[in-house]
């Protein structure tokens, strides 16, 4: 079997033993966390290095209170009990970040992203990408993600966004507590995924 560069614990630690989390325990999460977090995953790729990914944490009792209003009612348990809600979102005006973020093409904000459906494609894609990255790390920092999409998406827009930036998730971040994950679902086989032509 082919060895991978990265230690088998680690390996472990992100994808192996890693499992959504459903309960968590009182230990909160502090900003010192999310920033070594954050400081982490913004180096993993996006196409043209766009950056759409914006994250609003749900500190306050009143901002949590409004947020459990618009998810699915069997939701609203987990983010109760959760240390830090996210809600994961793509800002569609990510070109204007551009020029700074792509200095050897800064024109690629006019010349690629000056229509508003161009960006709110691109900014789709590669925010859930940066979503997925934002879990990875979630798991790198020894917490644990409870990632949903059973909420009121316009409801989650108006209340915590705006017309710039479309939800994508709300992320339960926290410490994992007892009975918190189910057991590893099954995963489909190399097999039956890659194929070469």
């Amino acid at each position: 079997m082919y060895e991978l560069a990265l230690h088998p614990a680690a390996q472990d630690l992100l994808f192996r033993e890693a499992r959504t989390a459903s309960a968590f325990t009182a230990e909160p999460v502090t900003e010192e966390q999310v920033q070594a977090i954050y400081d982490l995953v913004k180096y993993a790729p996006t196409a043209y290095n766009q950056s759409p990914l914006r994250v609003v944490l749900i500190r306050s009792d009143e901002a949590r209170e409004r947020l459990l209003g618009l998810l699915d009612e069997g939701n609203r348990r987990k983010s109760a009990a959760a240390p830090l809600i996210a809600v994961l979102a793509a800002d569609n005006e990510f070109h204007d970040e551009l020029p700074t973020l792509l200095p050897h093409f800064p024109q690629a904000k006019d010349v690629l992203f000056a229509d508003r459906p161009v960006r709110e494609e691109s900014a789709l894609l590669n925010a859930t990408l940066q979503a997925a990255y934002f879990i990875l790390g979630v798991r790198a920092a020894g917490l644990a993600a409870g990632p949903m999409t059973g909420f009121d998406f316009p409801g989650v827009q108006k209340e915590f966004l705006d017309d710039d930036h479309t939800p994508l998730m709300v992320v339960n971040i926290g410490r994992p507590g007892a009975d918190a994950r189910h057991p590893r679902s099954p995963r489909l086989a190399y097999h039956e995924v890659v194929t070469t032509v």
